[in-house]
């Protein structure tokens, strides 16, 4: 990890290494980052946060599959940290409960791969075998972002049918 930006940045400062569930490590890594820094960061900042992380992040994780030879590695959670994120930054502010709730909505439809989070992760899906590129970096990316608008949708119809 040590050797090359990108894999920090991709395996989410070392989240990532964890040797069992690191998508859920990363998730959980994002909601504590989230709750250090939400207290000083501003609803423009995050905005601008995601974006330049979506950014950034589209480089590191194609860059670290490359150097994984692996088109969507497991240990790549930087996508878990940028759409939970979002997801806490739109629900804000949000009690403890209703932020495990997202954590659990979150963590299900990025591991399922439900309708169109499935349907995400197939349409970069590179062919076995080709080299690894930027649509495939972009691919880690998108599916934890559609896993991410799932989310917020039920929490939305929720929130609307309680009142």
């Amino acid at each position: 990890m040590a050797r090359h930006l990108a894999r920090w940045i991709a395996l989410g400062f070392g989240s990532g290494l964890a040797p069992r569930a690191p998508g859920t490590v990363g998730t959980l890594w994002a909601w504590a980052a989230f709750a250090v820094m939400s207290p000083w960061v501003s609803d423009l900042a995050w905005a601008l946060l995601i974006l330049i992380g979506t950014l950034v992040g589209w480089w590191a994780c194609t860059r670290c599959a490359q150097h994984l030879n692996t088109p969507d590695p497991g240990a790549i959670v930087w996508d878990e940290v940028l759409a939970f994120w979002l997801v806490l930054w739109l629900i804000a502010p949000a009690s403890f409960t209703a932020q495990a709730v997202a954590f659990g909505l979150f963590r299900f439809f990025d591991a399922a791969k439900p309708g169109p989070v499935g349907w995400a992760d197939r349409l970069f899906k590179g062919e076995r075998g080709a080299p690894i590129g930027w649509r495939q970096g972009l691919g880690i990316l998108v599916d934890d972002f559609v896993a991410a608008g799932c989310t917020l949708a039920v929490i939305a119809l929720y929130r609307f049918l309680m009142g």
